[in-house]
């Protein structure tokens, strides 16, 4: 698309053809989107392990931040090593194959990416307003989780649905830049439909893909607010530990979509003016310009913020990430686990030997202590702590 909108916009012009030797951005993007490369891979990746190694992070907000994690990647491996060099090569050498598959690989990671964050927040709203409703009947850890991989599912096959435009028309448009020069390019929108499909497609977009999620999202958020405002005062001290720990959960949501509406905002804001004024070849300047290029570089580098923020606010997937990356805490937190283990020994032979009354007392306390951990289990903040 980007490739396009360059030798559109020269074509078009009367701006005099710039060799693309003689452009900053040639040197800039590829080295901004090498490192997209380097740390997308290696934070999404880490996160994805600790998913699957550690039975005990497997819970609905994890599961959601997994899934995200899945989606970067996807991004990262299929379209930015290929979509890197519009600005270093001026026509598309990879092919009408690996078109397709850039095009709808992108679209589809960017529906996994706002669906899954529209769902979490919705998570987090019954979980803050109604965190009761998950333990009306028995199995809450596998029955949340179930559903929350179902949902997953369904995000994936929306996406993949809502991106087969992409895959079904995306071809090699062949573009005239002089007499001398003819060049080609990875082009989403068919010559044979009529002018206002591309329009139509890049609102369509902006609605599903931004707009209306962003607006579900503050309505969650809204109702969110306003719940705990009413609500914190009268919790008794557990309680308010309990709504505390899933506010903390609920502001690092926030911290995704804020960063997701900003990644993409300058994007949407230059297709939608390019697609829909009539005189964009003509109005098009510096500004347009530069803002192309931070819109294109945004689009693709909050394949690698999302990890980089949670290990900025998390120090549960701080701690694992230096385990996995530098292997500087395996050894503490193997300390952890083996004194972890041997305080549950020595209560656990402290019950046996006291008399009924401690032991009643002992039963009530490991039947609070589950609670707690069921709470735990369904609500599932581990990644936030």
């Amino acid at each position: 698309m980007t490739s396009t909108l360059n030798a559109t916009l020269l074509n078009e012009t009367e701006v005099s053809y710039v060799s693309y030797h003689h452009r900053p951005e040639t040197y800039i993007v590829p080295i901004l989107f090498f490192i997209i490369f380097v740390v997308g891979t290696l934070g999404n990746g880490t996160l994805i392990r600790i998913f699957v190694k550690h039975k005990n992070m497997r819970n609905v907000p994890n599961t959601y931040l997994f899934s995200l994690a899945l989606g970067d990647l996807l991004v990262i491996w299929t379209n930015v090593p290929f979509t890197s060099t519009v600005y270093t090569v001026e026509s598309w050498p990879y092919g009408v194959l690996i078109c397709k598959i850039s095009e709808s690989a992108k679209d589809i990671s960017i529906g996994v990416s706002v669906f899954t964050l529209t769902a979490l927040s919705a998570d987090r709203f019954f979980a803050i307003v109604d965190p009761l409703s998950k333990f009306h009947s028995g199995g809450c850890a596998k029955r949340e989780i179930s559903y929350t991989v179902i949902t997953i599912a369904f995000i994936w096959i929306l996406s993949s649905i809502l991106a087969l435009p992409a895959a079904i028309f995306s071809f090699l448009k062949s573009l005239e830049i002089n007499e001398h020069k003819k060049i080609e390019v990875c082009y989403p929108f068919p010559e044979d439909k009529h002018p206002w499909y591309a329009r139509t497609v890049v609102m369509f977009k902006f609605v599903v893909y931004y707009a209306l999620p962003l607006v579900i999202i503050g309505f969650f958020y809204i109702l969110m607010a306003r719940h705990l405002v009413l609500s914190t005062k009268n919790l008794p001290g557990e309680s308010s530990r309990q709504v505390r720990a899933r506010k903390k959960v609920a502001k690092m949501v926030s911290a995704f979509v804020f960063i997701f509406a900003i990644c993409f905002l300058p994007q949407h804001v230059f297709m939608l003016w390019f697609y829909n004024n009539p005189n964009a070849d003509t109005d098009y300047n510096a500004f347009w310009h530069a803002l192309r290029i931070v819109a294109f570089s945004l689009s693709y580098a909050i394949s690698c913020i999302n990890p980089i923020a949670l290990f900025c606010v998390s120090a549960t997937f701080r701690k694992y990430f230096n385990r996995y990356l530098f292997c500087c805490c395996k050894r503490k937190i193997s300390r952890t686990d083996s004194m972890s283990m041997m305080s549950i020994k020595r209560v656990s032979t402290f019950s046996r030997k006291r008399n009924g009354e401690s032991s009643a007392l002992s039963s009530n306390y490991n039947n609070f202590r589950d609670r707690q951990t069921l709470t735990t289990r369904c609500d599932g903040d581990d990644f936030y702590q």
